[in-house]
Protein backbone atom coordinates (compact mmCIF):
# COMPACT_ATOMS: atom_id res chain seq x y z
CA UNK A 1 0.00 0.00 0.00
CA UNK A 2 2.51 2.66 1.19
CA UNK A 3 0.54 5.74 0.13
CA UNK A 4 1.71 9.17 1.35
CA UNK A 5 -0.60 11.85 2.73
CA UNK A 6 -0.19 15.45 3.86
CA UNK A 7 -2.76 15.22 6.66
CA UNK A 8 -4.09 12.79 9.23
CA UNK A 9 -7.66 13.25 8.03
CA UNK A 10 -6.70 12.33 4.45
CA UNK A 11 -4.89 9.24 5.74
CA UNK A 12 -7.97 8.19 7.73
CA UNK A 13 -10.24 8.69 4.74
CA UNK A 14 -7.97 6.47 2.62
CA UNK A 15 -7.60 3.79 5.29
CA UNK A 16 -11.30 3.57 6.16
CA UNK A 17 -12.55 4.02 2.61
CA UNK A 18 -16.27 3.71 1.95
CA UNK A 19 -16.96 2.67 5.56
CA UNK A 20 -16.46 6.32 6.57
CA UNK A 21 -19.20 8.88 6.02
CA UNK A 22 -18.22 12.02 4.13
CA UNK A 23 -17.15 14.88 6.37
CA UNK A 24 -16.23 18.50 5.83
CA UNK A 25 -13.51 18.71 8.47
CA UNK A 26 -11.33 16.44 10.53
CA UNK A 27 -13.50 16.52 13.65
CA UNK A 28 -16.56 15.60 11.55
CA UNK A 29 -14.97 12.17 11.03
CA UNK A 30 -15.63 11.38 14.71
CA UNK A 31 -18.83 10.56 16.59
CA UNK A 32 -19.90 13.12 19.20
CA UNK A 33 -19.18 10.55 21.93
CA UNK A 34 -15.90 9.26 20.47
CA UNK A 35 -13.48 7.59 22.85
CA UNK A 36 -9.79 8.03 22.04
CA UNK A 37 -7.26 5.89 23.95
CA UNK A 38 -3.47 6.12 24.05
CA UNK A 39 -2.35 2.96 25.93
CA UNK A 40 1.36 3.87 25.77
CA UNK A 41 1.07 7.58 26.60
CA UNK A 42 3.84 8.66 28.96
CA UNK A 43 3.25 10.40 32.28
CA UNK A 44 1.77 13.85 31.77
CA UNK A 45 0.01 13.08 28.49
CA UNK A 46 -3.58 11.84 28.39
CA UNK A 47 -4.36 8.14 28.20
CA UNK A 48 -8.06 8.59 27.37
CA UNK A 49 -10.25 11.27 25.82
CA UNK A 50 -14.04 11.12 25.88
CA UNK A 51 -16.12 13.09 23.39
CA UNK A 52 -15.44 15.18 20.32
CA UNK A 53 -14.92 18.33 22.43
CA UNK A 54 -12.15 16.61 24.42
CA UNK A 55 -10.55 15.44 21.18
CA UNK A 56 -10.69 18.98 19.76
CA UNK A 57 -9.04 20.36 22.91
CA UNK A 58 -6.35 17.68 22.73
CA UNK A 59 -5.59 18.43 19.08
CA UNK A 60 -5.37 22.14 19.88
CA UNK A 61 -2.92 21.39 22.70
CA UNK A 62 -0.70 18.86 20.89
CA UNK A 63 -0.73 20.62 17.50
CA UNK A 64 1.72 23.40 18.40
CA UNK A 65 4.08 20.94 20.13
CA UNK A 66 4.79 18.76 17.09
CA UNK A 67 5.35 19.70 13.47
CA UNK A 68 4.14 16.93 11.19
CA UNK A 69 5.47 16.13 7.75
CA UNK A 70 4.05 13.44 5.51
CA UNK A 71 2.11 10.44 6.76
CA UNK A 72 2.42 7.07 5.11
CA UNK A 73 -0.36 4.50 5.15
CA UNK A 74 1.28 1.09 5.28
CA UNK A 75 -1.74 -1.16 5.68
CA UNK A 76 -5.38 -1.29 6.68
CA UNK A 77 -7.08 -4.48 7.87
CA UNK A 78 -10.88 -4.40 8.04
CA UNK A 79 -13.03 -6.74 10.13
CA UNK A 80 -16.61 -5.56 10.10
CA UNK A 81 -16.83 -2.07 11.58
CA UNK A 82 -13.32 -2.30 13.03
CA UNK A 83 -10.23 -1.40 11.01
CA UNK A 84 -6.62 -1.81 12.12
CA UNK A 85 -4.51 0.90 10.50
CA UNK A 86 -0.72 0.73 10.27
CA UNK A 87 0.93 4.05 9.41
CA UNK A 88 3.94 6.24 10.07
CA UNK A 89 4.81 9.90 9.98
CA UNK A 90 7.75 12.23 9.87
CA UNK A 91 8.01 15.41 11.87
CA UNK A 92 9.82 17.14 14.69
CA UNK A 93 9.32 18.68 18.09
CA UNK A 94 8.44 22.32 17.51
CA UNK A 95 10.52 23.61 20.44
CA UNK A 96 13.37 21.07 20.25
CA UNK A 97 13.79 20.37 16.54
CA UNK A 98 14.28 16.71 17.51
CA UNK A 99 12.82 14.32 14.91
CA UNK A 100 9.37 12.91 15.51
CA UNK A 101 9.41 9.93 13.17
CA UNK A 102 6.69 7.73 14.58
CA UNK A 103 5.10 4.40 13.68
CA UNK A 104 1.51 3.75 14.69
CA UNK A 105 -0.91 0.85 14.90
CA UNK A 106 -4.43 2.13 15.46
CA UNK A 107 -7.59 0.15 16.11
CA UNK A 108 -10.54 2.14 14.79
CA UNK A 109 -14.19 1.21 15.35
CA UNK A 110 -16.91 2.88 13.33
CA UNK A 111 -20.54 3.50 14.13
CA UNK A 112 -22.90 4.96 11.54
CA UNK A 113 -19.97 5.96 9.34
CA UNK A 114 -18.16 7.94 12.08
CA UNK A 115 -15.21 6.96 14.24
CA UNK A 116 -16.65 5.93 17.61
CA UNK A 117 -13.56 4.43 19.23
CA UNK A 118 -9.89 4.97 18.39
CA UNK A 119 -7.11 3.12 20.22
CA UNK A 120 -3.72 4.53 19.21
CA UNK A 121 -0.53 2.54 19.80
CA UNK A 122 2.77 4.39 19.30
CA UNK A 123 6.27 4.55 20.76
CA UNK A 124 6.32 6.89 23.77
CA UNK A 125 10.11 7.24 23.58
CA UNK A 126 9.78 8.99 20.21
CA UNK A 127 7.33 11.60 21.54
CA UNK A 128 9.36 12.12 24.72
CA UNK A 129 12.54 12.75 22.73
CA UNK A 130 10.77 15.16 20.36
CA UNK A 131 9.27 17.11 23.26
CA UNK A 132 12.49 17.21 25.32
CA UNK A 133 11.94 14.48 27.93
CA UNK A 134 9.25 13.45 30.40
CA UNK A 135 9.11 16.67 32.44
CA UNK A 136 9.30 18.91 29.37
CA UNK A 137 6.56 16.89 27.64
CA UNK A 138 4.23 17.10 30.63
CA UNK A 139 4.92 20.84 31.08
CA UNK A 140 4.49 21.59 27.36
CA UNK A 141 1.27 19.62 27.19
CA UNK A 142 -0.05 21.34 30.31
CA UNK A 143 0.85 24.72 28.80
CA UNK A 144 3.50 25.50 31.40
CA UNK A 145 6.46 25.57 29.00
Amino acid sequence: MADKFDSFSDLLRAALGDKLASADGMLDLFADDVVFEFPYAPEGLPKRLEGRAALAAHLARIGPLLSFGTMELDNAHAAGETVVVEFSCTGQGSATGVPYNQTYVSVVTLRDGRIAHYRDYWNPLVVLAALGGTEAAAAAFAGAA
